[in-house]
């Protein structure tokens, strides 16, 4: 049987947002105006219980094995129900990243529940790996620090090897208050992940977000925000809430791409989450081809958010010309991702020229 889904916890009422604005945590402006405490959305911004209750109805709708097996390589990768050989999809992602990446992720939407609940947890597991050897901070989007005495974060042998060497001397385990580690902060910075998962995204679009998620989780931690749009948008992991990156990019695999693009409503959510932040700077990154067909003004809700937050847009290499057109009406900045192979260099590169431009 696979494993039951990670329980999520309700957000409680007037969490966060109200500390800073009093807004509701599901506040909608309508055409034209700005986000105003008490705004309502009907219901289109899905938090806590909401949002886990819309990950499992969208979970249903699942891809049958006979249709996976068209697939070219599927075979060597899950050679009979049940199973996945992730010593080849390793080796898969080493020859062709884009095609196998677009193929886990089809796989982790599999009507063969097994199968299903390893691709889940093996996206996740690559994505965080993937993450945690980008180097992210050299584009100054975060910096190590030593720490005494801190319980995460990597340990400084260097620094820490006095202490050990008179533990071991002494015959009794290191004091780990002595120990050093080298520890992320990014306490002013704040960052919103808004994702487009309308139909248009699927496949190795959903392999990048799910490694854009990765990134961004990694590095920021509690200060990052995630949520997923189409007509509705769905927040997988709330502004300064500690969550599982693993967790938050099984969700976004498990609601699949489908419905229509609603791009301003996603700015909307995102903003919400970020005015929860306490960081002096706070940045929207908008990961879609910004195609909306449904909603209202896309380049309105930039704008209005850039009054309050910087922006940055990533966009599919081979589809962005919407995206272009709204950045250029609005300042905001964007990227072009070519595929999973090129997000995390993007993510750099995006949040760094939007942090500091």
């Amino acid at each position: 049987m696979p494993p039951e889904p990670i329980p999520r916890r309700a957000t409680p009422a007037g969490h966060g947002a109200q500390r800073r604005t009093g807004l509701a945590p599901t506040g909608l402006a309508p055409t034209g105006k700005r986000l105003t405490p008490g705004s309502g959305d009907d219901g289109r911004i899905l938090e806590g219980d909401a949002a886990g209750d819309a990950i499992a109805e969208a979970s249903r709708a699942t891809v049958s094995r006979r249709d996976l097996a068209r697939r070219d390589g599927f075979d060597e990768l899950s050679p009979a129900l049940g199973r996945l050989d992730e010593d080849a999809v390793r080796a898969a992602l080493d020859d062709d990243p884009e095609a196998t990446a677009a193929l886990l992720v089809d796989m982790a939407g599999a009507t063969d529940a097994a199968l299903r609940a390893l691709a889940l947890r093996l996206a996740g597991r690559i994505a965080i790996e993937r993450a945690r050897a980008a180097e992210l901070d050299r584009r100054g989007v975060g910096r190590q620090r030593p720490a005494i005495g801190a319980c995460d974060g990597d340990l400084d042998l260097d620094a820490s090897m006095d202490t050990i060497v008179a533990a071991r001397r002494a015959g009794s385990p290191p004091d780990v208050d002595a120990l050093v580690s080298r520890v992320w902060r990014r306490h002013d910075t704040a960052v919103s992940l808004v994702i487009d998962r309308s139909g248009s995204m699927t496949g190795a679009r959903l392999a990048t977000a799910a490694l854009a998620i990765a990134a961004v989780a990694h590095r920021y931690g509690p200060a990052a925000s995630v949520v997923a749009f189409s007509d509705r948008a769905i927040v997988l992991s709330a502004q300064d809430e500690a969550t599982d990156p693993e967790r938050v990019v099984a969700d976004l695999l498990r609601l699949r791409g489908h419905g229509i693009t609603d791009v301003a409503l996603g700015v909307r959510a995102g903003l919400i989450q970020l005015r929860r932040a306490t960081a002096d700077r706070r940045v929207l990154v908008i990961a879609s081809d910004c195609r909306a067909n449904t909603g209202d003004d896309a380049a309105t809700a930039v704008a209005e958010a850039m009054s309050e937050v910087d922006v940055a847009i990533l966009a599919p290499g081979d589809d962005r010309a919407d995206a272009a057109t709204l950045a250029r009406a609005t300042g905001a900045r964007v990227a072009s991702l070519s595929g999973p192979g090129d997000v995390l260099e993007a993510i750099a590169s995006a949040l760094g020229a939007a942090a500091h431009g």
